[in-house]
């Protein structure tokens, strides 16, 4: 699902026909993603996060549902932890962080080493000693925030226009040299240019874009294909 409509991204600047607007769109709305880590729309996920201290796990996405977790074991991940091993929380929640608590309470007297008398789930997970759980549930916000969905616009039209230089991009840059699609053929070597790596992630490409998603960056680590 795009973050805005074809209509915004047009009024934003983007051209072409609908197909070609909506395929800037996703281009803009992948560079979002991974800019700020969130999802923006509900996303069902298989997420593995560490087990901090005190059984807390830190998850990288807006909350929505969780539906099971389960210690990731050297051999093969383990059983799925009942709900009542656990509890939820969630940043939508006012003083909340996004996170699955595991040392929550709970026993199951049928189930060996998850007894009652044997300290319940909390203390069958610490005999596991698993660094990591696997998180399977629902996440993201409930829909694009109005400045993401500005920025979903602005990003498509910033886009589109970086990969095809106009006119007067040629004539000031001697560098450049456009055939009659505009397409950019010859690019000379810049022995001032800079060799510093930069990080995918270090800006959606507009700075403009940048300020408007500002206030959604997610700080946590990312999680690759997540």
């Amino acid at each position: 699902m795009a973050y805005c409509s074809i209509e915004a991204a047009r009024d934003a600047g983007c051209t072409g026909t609908d197909a070609e607007v909506a395929a800037w769109i996703e281009a803009a709305r992948e560079r979002i993603d991974a800019y700020t880590q969130q999802c923006f729309e509900p996303t069902d996920l298989v997420v593995v996060a560490d087990v901090g201290a005190d059984g807390l796990v830190i998850l990288p996405r807006r909350v929505r549902t969780i539906t099971s977790v389960m210690p990731v074991l050297e051999a093969d991940d383990g059983p799925s932890l009942p709900a009542s091993a656990y509890r939820v929380t969630s940043a939508a929640v006012l003083g909340q962080i996004d996170a699955v608590h595991l040392t929550w309470g709970g026993y199951d007297d049928l189930v060996a080493g998850a007894e009652s008398y044997n300290g319940g789930w909390a203390g069958l997970m610490a005999r596991w000693g698993a660094d990591q759980v696997k998180v399977l549930g629902e996440f993201g916000y409930d829909a694009p925030p109005l400045l993401v969905a500005e920025g979903n616009a602005l990003l498509a039209a910033h886009l589109q226009a970086q990969a095809a230089p106009s006119d007067a991009d040629t004539a000031g840059d001697a560098s450049l040299t456009v055939d009659d699609e505009g397409n950019n053929v010859a690019i000379e070597d810049d022995d001032d240019a800079p060799t510093t790596p930069v990080s995918p992630q270090a800006s959606t490409g507009s700075t403009q874009v940048d300020g408007l998603l500002a206030m959604y960056l997610n700080r946590m680590p990312a999680i690759g294909g997540v």
